[in-house]
């Protein structure tokens, strides 16, 4: 008797829990999508934009960088230059002609740096060609959604 009446008792709570679930409608749905889609769009925007800022940051970095191995290829250069002189008019000194060959090794390791660093600065404003219309795309759909 008390097993029949525990058993019904748990019936009747497993129904009215049943019958007190609050349905949540489509439109709530909907705007809880919406939500979540605008929080996943704000964060890559944020992202994008911390990302921009950074690599802002090291563009007058490598711009310094490009002018200064620029610099020092053209010294380079020119030292190498008046070796290569040096050496035409003794072409059979060998210490002028150890002079002149370490003078061009010195000038095209600095040209091959001033190449890489010019590179590198290419590259990265096109990075942030690229994130700022990453950026712009990320805004204009942020305010189709909201």
């Amino acid at each position: 008797m008390k097993m029949q009446w525990i058993v019904n008792t748990l019936g009747m709570m497993l129904i009215s829990l049943s019958l007190s679930a609050q349905v949540v409608s489509k439109d709530s749905l909907n705007v809880l999508k919406q939500q979540k889609e605008s929080l996943e769009i704000s964060k890559k925007l944020t992202d994008r934009k911390l990302e921009l800022a950074k690599y802002e940051n090291q563009l007058a970095e490598k711009t310094a960088e490009v002018t200064k191995t620029a610099e020092q290829a053209q010294k380079s250069a020119d030292e190498n230059g008046k070796m290569a002189a040096k050496l035409s008019g003794n072409a059979q000194d060998r210490k002028l002609a150890k002079s002149a060959r370490k003078s061009a090794n010195a000038a095209e390791r600095d040209a091959k740096k001033a190449r890489r660093a010019e590179d590198n600065l290419a590259s990265l404003k096109k990075n942030i060609e690229s994130l700022k219309s990453k950026i712009a795309d990320d805004e204009s759909k942020l305010s189709a959604v909201k």
